[in-house]
């Protein structure tokens, strides 16, 4: 985002106050009270229960402006479209966690393979072959 985060922190530490998250998006500090009433936007609480805003919630915001401004979007449409985000999100994490695990257990089982393959025995196992002819006559009829 370009933003230098001080140390320790990072784009989803909240630390501005609402006045200071309102200039950052171009938005009254109303209507981010509306916003987080509604649940557009839920910044962070301190103690005493004041918002605080991170650089994310500070680019949702304009998002959340551009999406109603711009495209016309009414707010219960942008909720919808946030959370719809939201859990393609965690859909994408999730997805990425069982590819990973799915490699970790087929590393595993070529392991195993491999440890069961070395362990067979290489000499030579004699197989004793029957050298024994059959011939089939039909019974005759009667």
């Amino acid at each position: 985002m370009g933003f230098p985060f001080p140390p320790g922190t990072d784009e989803d530490t909240p630390f501005f106050v609402i006045s200071v998250a309102a200039q950052l998006s171009g938005l009254h500090a109303q209507t981010l009270r509306s916003y987080d009433r509604m649940g557009l936007v839920s910044p962070g609480r301190t103690t005493g229960g004041g918002r605080r805003y991170s650089m994310r919630d500070i680019v949702l915001l304009r998002e959340v402006q551009r999406l109603s401004q711009d495209e016309g979007v009414n707010l219960a449409g942008i909720k919808r479209i946030i959370d719809l985000e939201n859990q393609v999100d965690a859909l994408r994490s999730r997805v990425a966690e069982l590819q990973q695990e799915l490699a970790q257990a087929l590393a595993a089982a070529d392991s195993t393979a491999a440890a069961v393959h070395a362990s067979y025995r290489r000499d030579l196992v004699p197989i004793r072959q029957e050298t024994a002819l059959v011939v089939w006559k039909p019974k005759p009829r009667k």
